[in-house]
């Protein structure tokens, strides 16, 4: 069946809670320790959609696969032109190529919104698929955090990957300051 990469509504967040809670408890993607409610997770997604960013669901048959989105990178305003990803894949559906539908969908989401730099911050420098899907998305390393985390029993590293958007650093950004 068709994979449909969609903008998440608000009937998705029980699933997406369902996929960052597993992510949360079993992986190493979030550092956080203690899954959020739904509640929580409808409050982020709302941040995130009323300050322009997109928030993207992956659905085949009327089961959400996995969700992907932008957000600031940081919030200071000469960052106004860069975003992080966040992509998370129901345990189900992994290793089906969902991870890629959805970044690729984000990074042409976010080049149509003139944002010119996404950076992934990806958690743990043993996260070889999603640091070999980045890279084939044209990510390149820019650098380890060593030991900036501990969860699970064990410090984390972050890798830091970025890529240009659009037509990156070529001119100036059109993106208002806010």
């Amino acid at each position: 069946m068709k994979i449909l990469v969609r903008p998440s509504a608000e009937t998705d967040i029980p699933a997406i809670a369902a996929i960052y809670a597993h992510a949360v408890l079993h992986g190493t993607a979030s550092f956080e320790l203690d899954p959020p409610a739904e509640a929580e997770i409808a409050r982020r997604r709302a941040a995130i959609l009323e300050s322009g960013y997109p928030y993207l669901v992956a659905e085949r048959d009327g089961e959400i696969l996995g969700y992907a989105y932008a957000g600031a990178y940081r919030t200071r305003p000469a960052y106004r032109s860069t975003v992080e990803d966040s992509i998370y894949v129901a345990p189900s559906a992994q290793g089906q190529g969902i991870g890629r539908i959805l970044l690729s969908a984000l990074i042409e989401e976010c080049a149509a919104r003139d944002f010119r730099l996404m950076v992934a911050v990806i958690g743990d420098e043993e996260s070889k698929g999603s640091i070999a899907l980045h890279r084939s998305l044209g990510f390149e390393p820019v650098g380890i955090l060593k030991g900036i985390g501990y969860k699970h029993g064990r410090w984390l590293s972050t890798v830091l990957m970025q890529r240009a958007l659009g037509s990156g650093m070529a001119e100036p950004p059109t993106r208002p300051i806010v």
